[in-house]
């Protein structure tokens, strides 16, 4: 059974970690060929400690997809690496939270849930979810333009807040997503538009805590 869950970085098992790290080598050093640092082919920086969370997907014992979740009063990418990419950053007033490290593993969504599964918006779907249950204002996240395609159709409302260039010259997004019930419903909605996703309460429900996975 596929399933989400959200786990603090403390509470990773080892081999929970170790799959994740390898996957986002394997994702932003590999294939989009970022400016990460890299060891005993995984990928993880001093960002990954105490004050993340980690959504990711997991189906039959193998984690598809993942994000980094990290509250804005604390150390994060944002106001750290990803400040030389705009002008200038100007974080809204509020209680938001970072997400960064979004990946989807495109071979072992193929293998284990089909090509049409629309993970992705699953994903999007339980950012938002957690986002409400810790009661933030909204999620902060730098997108390529690829990205920002795949966000805008997906139905989440998000605000471009800032543009600038990205250290591989091209250009990326400061983006405000929106936490409102509207973008809940509205990726609820295309979400069922596919027939091979789960029922309602499972999309509602996720991520469910790690200790549902143990």
């Amino acid at each position: 059974m596929f399933n989400i869950y959200s786990v603090n970085y403390s509470s990773l098992g080892n081999d929970k970690s170790e799959d994740l790290f390898m996957l986002r080598k394997n994702t932003f050093k590999d294939r989009l060929q970022w400016a990460v640092s890299c060891s005993d082919g995984k990928e993880l920086d001093q960002f990954d400690n105490d004050n993340a969370d980690y959504i990711f997907g997991v189906k039959d014992g193998m984690i598809i997809c993942g994000t980094r979740m990290i509250d804005m009063k604390y150390s994060n990418m944002l106001t750290n690496t990803f400040s030389s990419f705009f002008k200038k950053v100007v974080i809204p007033e509020g209680n938001f939270i970072e997400s960064t490290r979004f990946f989807v593993d495109k071979e072992r969504t193929r293998l284990l849930l089909g090509r049409r599964f629309p993970v992705t918006r699953v994903l999007f779907l339980s950012l938002i979810n957690y986002a409400r249950q810790h009661h933030y204002d909204g999620i902060l996240a730098v997108a390529s333009h690829p990205m920002m395609h795949i966000i805008r159709t997906s139905g989440w409302n998000v605000s471009v807040l800032e543009t600038g260039i990205s250290e591989k010259n091209e250009p990326v997004y400061l983006l405000l997503g929106h936490v409102d019930p509207e973008s809940q419903e509205a990726l609820k909605t295309r979400i069922f538009s596919n027939e091979t996703v789960p029922d309602v309460n499972a999309l509602s429900a996720w991520p469910l805590s790690s200790g549902a996975m143990m």
